[in-house]
């Protein structure tokens, strides 16, 4: 897999929609960033290299939702976490829940199959997205994951994520442990 040296600052060459808002975002918000571009990645077993180029965990985010689709939630995990309907739902006190349909990830987060990222909150100015945080990457020192493309990843502080960019997005996350 090809991946880039560590960068600091926005790319020069054009990006998607959403990676550059999020670059601006960054900016504005005074978070400092590192990133990389990487060649496209599927899955988490492929963000491994990444996250060790990095320094920090690519986190895995699923969008999930109630069978009415009614109830979103994005649900950001350690990459080898697997995601437990039944353990979710206790812990929420919902009732059950399953992977939100690709037309949803597209039409609340602006995102595709394969990129959730926290960072498409940035998207979601209805607020129909509620954000879950396991315990454990709440409490990690870094976060890293993609900025809207599977084919770069960001690393920032977690208290950068908590404290500044998921108020300015205006989604207050709920951590439990998973």
């Amino acid at each position: 897999m090809n991946i880039s040296e560590i960068n600091s600052g926005v790319p020069s060459d054009e990006r998607g929609e959403l990676e550059t808002k999020v670059y601006k975002v960054l900016i504005e918000l005074g978070i400092p960033f590192e990133r990389v571009d990487n060649d496209s990645v599927e899955s988490m077993e492929s963000c491994v290299e990444i996250s060790n180029k990095l320094g920090a965990e690519i986190r895995k985010s699923v969008l999930v939702c109630d069978r009415k689709k009614v109830n979103f939630y994005l649900v950001i995990m350690p990459a080898g976490k697997s995601f437990n309907t039944k353990t979710f739902c206790e812990k929420m006190e919902c009732s059950r829940v399953s992977f939100a349909p690709a037309e949803c990830m597209e039409e609340y987060l602006g995102v595709r199959p394969g990129t959730a990222t926290v960072m498409s909150l940035l998207n979601d100015g209805r607020k129909k997205v509620k954000i879950i945080i396991d315990k454990e990457v709440a409490e990690s020192d870094w976060f890293a994951c993609n900025p809207g493309a599977n084919t770069a990843h960001i690393k920032i502080k977690t208290e950068c994520l908590l404290n500044k960019f998921l108020p300015y997005t205006g989604h207050h996350p709920i951590v439990i442990d998973l």
